[in-house]
């Protein structure tokens, strides 16, 4: 009786996990479904990124899952959306400009190290740096001449264990003369001279190969600045700027501002340098990132798409008066750059 009852007791077990197999199979398989469903398609592909470089193109990084994902891409300016043509170089932020580009590498191993790339005509590789800290901001002056770079770095003697700072650096492309290290650059706020301990640069915009926008901050304070390298000078314009853009034209500035905001949000929004008047975009999402210039109306920036919980995100685009709507430029795509 015993021994019937075990095999009784047995046979059910094995019943009970053959069902309890077939349900999660079936449930397996139907979220499968419903993930296929939900995912965007994959991004078309093709095309020489030399030849596409030629006219009026975007370069950005790709963020589309499988072949690409990283890498930078090409389009052509008229049409964002089309097949994207993949160069070589594979970075964390990249910027271009006519016959050149910066990219900010990741080498990811046992103990990841990043450095600077400097790209010529063809996307053939002209320096390579190491690159203190963690990878933030990349921009070049619109000639190609200078890069700059942000990167988040740990251990400076003023911050608080487990606090972050920031370093900016602004060098030559060709790779003559020191960098230049924003950090010690005469700081001026409301007009007089002051050199806080705790200061942060970083965000940098060219306007020619001397005189740039950036943020600056001090304790719980941000600011425009106006420098100049060769006076090796900032002085603040406004209050709660962070990130700024400079547009085509020179007038105009976007950039991220906290305002009443909490910690960790901003809105988008556009600086009128000429009257000081501040217009928000009408993007209300928070968005973290430096923006670019499409064209002298429109402003574009990086925005992750955290609805689908995803890593991957996408460049948006909106006009620079505080009118329309955002719209969507380019699907998978990261750190956009407009090449005229």
């Amino acid at each position: 009786m015993t021994s019937m009852r075990t095999r009784l007791l047995v046979f059910a077990a094995v019943v009970v996990v053959a069902i309890g197999g077939t349900v999660a199979y079936v449930l397996h398989a139907r979220q499968k479904q419903v993930d296929a469903a939900s995912r965007p398609p994959a991004v078309p592909v093709g095309g020489d990124p030399a030849a596409v470089s030629t006219g009026p193109h975007l370069v950005f990084r790709s963020t589309s899952t499988g072949e690409g994902y990283g890498q930078v891409a090409v389009v052509p300016l008229d049409n964002p959306n089309g097949p994207r043509a993949f160069t070589d170089a594979s970075c964390e932020r990249v910027y271009a400009t006519r016959g050149s580009a910066i990219c900010l590498v990741a080498k990811r191993g046992l103990a990841t190290t990043y450095e600077v790339k400097i790209y010529g005509p063809e996307w053939t590789v002209e320096s390579d740096t190491p690159l203190a800290g963690l990878p933030s901001r990349a921009r070049l002056s619109r000639d190609g001449s200078l890069t700059a770079t942000t990167t988040f770095v740990y251990g400076d003697s003023y911050t608080s264990p487990g606090q972050f700072s920031t370093r900016t650096t602004v060098s030559r492309v060709d790779g003559t003369g020191q960098p230049y290290d924003l950090e010690t650059f005469q700081l001026v706020i409301d007009g007089k001279a002051s050199n806080p301990v705790d200061r942060n640069m970083w965000g940098v915009t060219f306007v020619d190969d001397d005189t740039f926008y950036a943020t600056a901050a001090s304790g719980t304070k941000t600011w425009l600045v106006k420098g100049s390298l060769s006076g090796k000078r900032l002085e603040t314009v406004r209050g709660d700027v962070e990130c700024p853009s400079l547009s085509p034209d020179g007038t105009r500035v976007a950039f991220k501002k906290r305002g009443d905001l909490p910690n960790g949000h901003w809105r988008l929004s556009v600086l009128d340098l000429r009257t000081g008047v501040v217009t928000e975009t009408a993007e209300t999402k928070n968005i973290d990132d430096q923006a670019e210039w499409l064209d002298n109306d429109t402003v574009i920036y990086g925005m992750g798409r955290q609805a689908d919980g995803t890593a991957s995100s996408d460049i948006w685009a909106v006009p620079a008066n505080g009118t329309g709507a955002p719209r969507l430029l380019v699907s998978d795509a990261w750190s956009p750059a407009v090449v005229r």
